[in-house]
């Protein structure tokens, strides 16, 4: 089965490369990455197609043998073990730094606290019953949501009521659709145009989880389109892009 799976992921994204440079990113930079992608089509006339997911599964994908030519991803320890192994040309760059979001949709009972106060206070009176991250497993965003609530002194007790998303999109989705009353996502996803009418959103201070420095890679295989891609995203339209996105760049 795994061999299975190894030579799907070789066959899809081959056939994906074939239309242009195939670029692995973490989802909570897509709406960002959408926009640059987009700048650099116009500015160089090459062709970047983009899969995204949590972290974790996309470096996976690529140890399996998916023939992606940049990783963009969510942390550094994903880019310093792949290129540990061989996978990529160097240890690459940090083109980002990330912040988490308390999001609340429109009609939940919890407040918009970057304190995490009511969220405990919901916790005690049962009026919390499903707050949404992303897997602490598979994506770094999940990892520094559980640090979060940790420092707050909720985990224990919101862990029975946790919403798990395979990915940052996926609890995004669950935090704005109703499936949960609230959720900790990155704020390049909570403040997105597309989500102004779904609810309200607080940065959630620095201080309360790990920084999340996003490093990039090129893998061994580049070809010259994922070369300039990489660094286009060094320059300054895709700086200009990401802090419109709520990053911080290096």
């Amino acid at each position: 089965m795994r061999r299975l799976l190894a030579a799907l992921l070789v066959f899809f994204a081959s056939a994906a490369a074939a239309q242009g440079a195939l670029v692995a990113a973490a989802a909570n930079v897509k709406f960002a990455l959408d926009d640059i992608v987009a700048a650099f089509g116009r500015d160089t006339g090459h062709t970047v197609r983009v899969s995204y997911g949590a972290t974790g599964t996309l470096a996976q994908q690529i140890e399996n043998g998916a023939p992606f030519e940049l990783f963009v991803a969510a942390d550094e320890a994903s880019i310093e073990r792949l290129a540990a192994a061989g996978y990529t040309r160097d240890r690459g760059a940090v083109y980002a730094v990330g912040r988490l979001a308390l999001f609340v949709p429109r009609g939940s009972t919890l407040a918009v606290d970057a304190t995490l106060a009511d969220l405990k206070a919901a916790l005690a009176d049962d009026r919390l019953k499903r707050f949404a991250i992303a897997s602490p497993e598979h994506a770094p965003y999940g990892r520094a949501a559980q640090q979060v609530m940790e420092r707050a002194g909720v985990w224990d007790t919101v862990r029975p009521r946790l919403v798990l998303g395979e990915s940052v999109a996926q609890a995004m989705q669950f935090a704005a659709g109703g499936d949960a009353q609230g959720g900790l996502v990155p704020l390049a996803l909570a403040s997105a145009p597309a989500l102004r009418t779904r609810g309200s959103y607080v940065a959630i201070p620095d201080a309360m989880h790990a920084p999340l420095r996003q490093r990039m890679a090129l893998m061994k295989r580049a070809g010259a389109a994922a070369i300039a891609f990489e660094a286009y995203l060094r320059g300054p339209m895709a700086r200009e892009i990401l802090v419109r996105h709520g990053y911080a760049v290096p």
